[in-house]
């Protein structure tokens, strides 16, 4: 199975980033997910993934955002480009497979208007 990896010029790290998005960003909804979304002024996307401890621990997180990572560089060339996002999972999403992870995330995505349909 080959595996998409996300580079790091792709990722929101600064803190800075997240309040940004959290102040000016539209919001959709999700029972697994909420999905953040602000224009970055960049010829590209940057993903961001907040996971809390109220998911369960360490090991779930780590899982959880693994996934994510994979299932957004696998969107990555079908979605707009010059946006911010963050997704930020909540307590459903614990324990589900990727298949539904990846539903829910596209379905986020085509909401936010941010999946090229041409491609």
């Amino acid at each position: 199975m080959m595996v998409a990896v996300m580079q790091r010029h792709l990722r929101l790290h600064r803190q800075e980033d997240f309040h940004r998005l959290r102040a000016t960003g539209r919001v959709w909804r999700h029972p697994f997910f909420i999905l953040s979304v602000t224009s970055n002024n960049l010829p590209h996307n940057r993903y961001g993934f907040v996971t809390s401890k109220q998911l369960g621990s360490a090991v779930t997180r780590n899982r959880i955002r693994r996934r994510l990572r994979e299932v957004m560089s696998r969107a990555h060339p079908f979605l707009l480009s010059g946006y911010d996002l963050a997704l930020i999972a909540r307590v459903p999403v614990a324990g589900q497979s990727y298949q539904a992870i990846t539903v829910a995330v596209h379905g986020l995505l085509k909401q936010a208007g941010l999946w090229e349909t041409e491609r």
